[in-house]
């Protein structure tokens, strides 16, 4: 199998043991872990916490080494230091430089990957634009709340157009409106072919973004598999129609019950989710011309990511001071 052709992400027998001051085993973190995650594919992680998946995603990013199985990733080894420029990542906890601006904070993340200064410029303008920070761009990240900070540190995990993108917590302090646009990108980064381990507690975004998951429990895979597969139950069945008279409702529960042999387990009118209840006001209130003094709607999703070509000669050459 070539290197094109391997799983993005392979895990086989995993186990990473925590050792004290005197190299006594004190905490097993993972244990035999083995799943692999495809090329092209949105995987989500999950489990409670002290699970193991921070440990997982330390030892996929070479941040740690396992005691002991084989973890290969992109075709070569976790710990190989080539890897890191096709590795887009956001941490839990936002590390961003609190005297920056967005505009620097992205030419900083820029320089680190040796992009030519007008790629960074060209870059940071449509990721800026795309998280909706356009009219914060000058204030310093000090100033912004922690959603601002979040949707910053979503625009430095893509500044190098990574082919695996890790993402802990992506949406944590976002509103609705800016989670429901978070999660059109992955998926539009997905239909690119780029590879997603998306690592959260919000459940609903990883059955609406990952094709598959995996559940851990104690360092252990307890669960793993296609999204629809778990999610289905085989053994009921959902009869969508609209609002029907109470009479035509029993002679409907009659035919269930008498005819086939069936029980009627439940009659309701369905509920709109929070979510889309949330959305359907805020658009409204923005279609209304109503102003904000936070972060704006979204954009479109950064040129570059959505595979655009750029202008001949656009690039240019590396800075001479770059990193």
């Amino acid at each position: 199998m070539s290197a094109s052709e391997s799983p993005a992400i392979s895990l086989s027998n995993v186990t990473k043991v925590f050792r004290d001051f005197w190299f006594r085993p004190r905490v097993t973190a993972v244990k035999d872990l083995s799943f692999s995650i495809a090329r092209g594919e949105a995987f989500g992680l999950l489990g409670p916490n002290g699970s193991g998946k921070s440990t997982t995603i330390k030892l996929v990013l070479g941040l740690l080494f396992p005691t002991s199985g084989d973890l290969r990733v992109l075709g070569r080894p976790a710990t190989d230091v080539a890897l890191k420029e096709r590795i887009g990542y956001l941490p839990e906890d936002s590390t961003l430089y609190r005297f920056l601006n967005a505009r620097e904070t992205l030419d900083f993340y820029g320089r680190l990957f040796h992009l030519p200064r007008r790629e960074r410029r060209r870059r940071s303008d449509e990721l800026i634009e795309m998280v909706g920070l356009s009219g914060a761009v000058a204030r310093p990240v000090a100033e912004y709340s922690k959603g601002m900070q979040r949707r910053l540190g979503l625009a430095q995990a893509l500044i190098n157009d990574p082919d695996l993108l890790i993402l802990d917590e992506p949406t944590a302090g976002m509103d609705p409106e800016a989670t429901g646009q978070i999660k059109e990108y992955l998926k539009t980064l997905r239909a690119r072919g780029k590879t997603i381990i998306l690592c959260t507690h919000l459940l609903s975004e990883v059955e609406d973004v990952c094709s598959r998951l995996a559940i851990l429990y104690g360092g252990r895979l307890l669960s793993e598999g296609p999204v629809d597969e778990l999610l289905r139950q085989a053994d009921f069945q959902n009869i969508r129609v609209d609002l029907l008279a109470p009479e035509t409702l029993e002679k409907i529960r009659r035919v269930v019950e008498e005819e086939a042999g069936k029980r009627v387990l439940e009659v309701e009118n369905p509920r709109l989710r929070l979510e889309e209840l949330f959305l359907r006001v805020v658009k409204t209130a923005e279609a209304d011309g109503r102003t904000t003094a936070g972060a704006s709607g979204q954009g479109q999703i950064a040129a570059f990511l959505a595979g655009a070509n750029p202008e001949p000669g656009s690039e240019g050459e590396p800075d001479a001071g770059a990193v």
